[in-house]
């Protein structure tokens, strides 16, 4: 992907609030990762819930369940994406979910909804979050694509009233659907024959609680054979300053052959506080 595409996408993803991204990865890519997670799909038990749907399944830990599963949340296009949409508001970006999900003939559509309404907090300075649906079979308007509905990203609804006409992302595989937090959106009604299979990869700031918690999903035993920068999206890295660390040491140490009975803790600022606080040691000297 050229710098230009990328220019575009953001001019789509701030206009809209989603973007449509083609051929992001090779089809048939994208259909040997929907045979690889063939078993798992069989073996989820349909979710219960009115929001979650009663005729859908969801899994995660997808990154234990098919290696290439590492291919969609590195790829290049999509993280250069969430770094310019979420990196001016976090230090680092961190993977919020990686999940499965099928739709299955005669689920309604679901209610429409914002991603970012999980985090509680005042909303509308930065995004929180973005999503990318990666669809594994050929998304339609009668097989529960997700419908998407623009400029809600920067519209505050107070009914469903108040929704415009949404987008239908209908798609096929290999293409990239990506939208932000604060997009409002929903998954459609199946009313075809055949289950509707994607895989949802969540980028969101490196400082919010994550959907998925990563720790338990991959713990060090795990996260230990997957490369440096997954295991950082993984959060096996400090946010700084000083979050999410082990023993005042950055979590990374857990992912080593041995860790030290005892550690002592080491700062971990960003370059303006650890500039202020040498300026500080110096006036108190």
């Amino acid at each position: 992907m050229t710098g230009t595409r990328l220019a575009a996408d953001l001019a789509a993803l701030d206009r809209d609030g989603f973007v449509i991204v083609p051929d992001a990865l090779p089809r048939a890519w994208i259909r040997a990762l929907d045979r690889e997670l063939a078993d798992a799909f069989a073996a989820t038990p349909y979710a219960r819930g009115d929001f979650y749907g009663h005729r859908t399944k969801r899994f995660g830990r997808l990154l234990t369940r098919a290696d290439r599963v590492q291919d969609l949340v590195l790829c290049p296009h999509i993280l250069a994406l969430a770094e310019a949409v979420l990196g001016t508001a976090c230090e680092r970006i961190q993977l919020n979910v990686a999940q499965a999900i099928a739709i299955h003939p005669g689920e309604r559509a679901q209610f429409p909804h914002a991603d970012q309404d999980m985090w509680g907090g005042v909303k509308g300075t930065h995004e929180f979050l973005l999503n990318v649906m990666w669809p594994l079979t050929t998304f339609t308007a009668n097989n529960g694509a997700t419908r998407l509905y623009p400029g809600t990203h920067r519209r505050p609804l107070q009914a469903l009233d108040d929704l415009p006409a949404p987008v239908v992302a209908a798609c096929q595989p290999g293409a990239a659907i990506c939208f932000l937090g604060s997009t409002v959106h929903g998954g459609g009604a199946n009313i075809t024959t055949r289950p509707r299979r994607g895989v949802v990869i969540g980028y969101s700031l490196g400082w919010l609680k994550p959907y998925e918690n990563p720790f338990l999903a991959y713990p060090p035993a795990v996260a230990r054979q997957f490369p440096r920068p997954l295991t950082e999206l993984l959060g096996y890295v400090q946010h700084r300053p000083n979050l999410g660390n082990f023993e005042g040491q950055c979590p990374s140490l857990l992912l080593e052959d041995t860790v030290p009975a005892a550690l002592s803790a080491v700062d971990a600022l960003r370059p303006d506080q650890a500039s202020m606080l040498a300026a500080f040691a110096r006036h108190d000297a």
